[in-house]
């Protein structure tokens, strides 16, 4: 598929552009299907449009993504859009394509809006590469915004810019609802982002080669933990242990470490209820830090 540069609308943020897209699309009473575990702004966006999150959870058992039949049997008649995140945060689950396909072919077939949130698009592992929804025919293009931004692939978090990629027939409309809010994201961090896109990338190989050991050694650091079970995380910079064993809740064992061990970590009930039972680990630090923070849960785990 080919896209023209006016269907592009850029934002402070990819944040603004997901806004953008619920804003836009979302009327009172609309449901709109969230995975869980989910980044924690989608359903409280979707509220802040009058519609109805509905969550369909993604457990360990199928690596953090949800099957067709999942999401074959979400969908009702108050069904406005689905929310794909691959990556994923808070799980770093990656979909294959065909894994994509099938549930892009579902959203066809009801004519659903996708929603497809490509954040960390660059940020995949093992010869992976991601792929697009609205790539993959007239039909799905038709149906899909796709959003992405600077901040994750070239690490300018704080500079606040992102993009939705728009079919023609609603790029009007979201030019008007970025007007009448933000208006456009700076001049200067535009010319920094052409930069970005124009200049060697050779910064980005580097920092992937670098996630990509810190991924390694944090699993390999947290399977040590007693009561900790995490699998290898696919994309992103996040790992999502499995903490049941440890007869803690997330929140709880969450507090717990940031006040006695000293870690920050986020509890898995943050990214939906039925989270709960894990907790988000970032590996967006250096490997000593990493090795010295699962050192303390580690140690900490071992005297409880």
């Amino acid at each position: 598929m080919e896209f023209t540069p006016d269907q592009i609308v850029v934002s402070t943020g990819a944040k603004q552009s997901i806004a953008n897209v619920v804003l836009c699309l979302i009327n009172p009473g609309d449901e709109v299907i969230v995975p869980a575990p989910y980044w924690v702004s989608y359903p409280e966006m979707v509220k802040l449009a009058g519609g109805v999150p509905k969550t369909v959870f993604a457990g360990i058992e199928s690596g953090f993504k949800i099957t067709p039949e999942q999401l074959r049997a979400a969908i009702t008649p108050k069904t406005r859009m689905v929310i794909i995140n691959s990556p994923s945060n808070p799980t770093g689950a990656v979909y294959t394509r065909a894994e994509l396909e099938a549930l892009v072919a579902i959203c066809v077939q009801a004519n659903v809006w996708i929603m497809s949130d490509e954040i960390y698009e660059n940020l995949v592992y093992d010869g992976q590469t991601t792929c697009s929804p609205a790539t993959f025919s007239p039909e799905a293009a038709r149906l899909t915004i796709t959003v992405s931004g600077y901040a994750k692939s070239y690490s300018m978090t704080g500079w606040r810019l992102g993009w939705g990629l728009w079919p023609d027939n609603l790029v009007r409309d979201a030019e008007r609802m970025q007007i009448n809010s933000a208006s456009c994201a700076s001049a200067p961090v535009q010319v920094a982002a052409i930069e970005a896109l124009r200049g060697p990338q050779d910064a980005v190989d580097v920092m992937l080669k670098a996630f990509d050991e810190r991924r390694h050694i944090i699993t390999e650091e947290l399977n040590s933990v007693p009561g900790f079970s995490c699998i290898l995380p696919k994309g992103a910079f996040y790992a999502f242990p499995n903490i049941k064993a440890t007869g803690l809740g997330s929140k709880q064992l969450e507090e717990k470490l940031l006040h006695e061990a000293g870690v920050a970590v986020l509890a898995g009930n943050s990214f939906g209820h039925l989270g709960e039972g894990y907790l988000r680990f970032s590996y967006a630090s250096s490997v000593d830090e990493i090795r010295s923070a699962v050192g303390r849960v580690r140690d900490l785990m071992s005297k409880s």
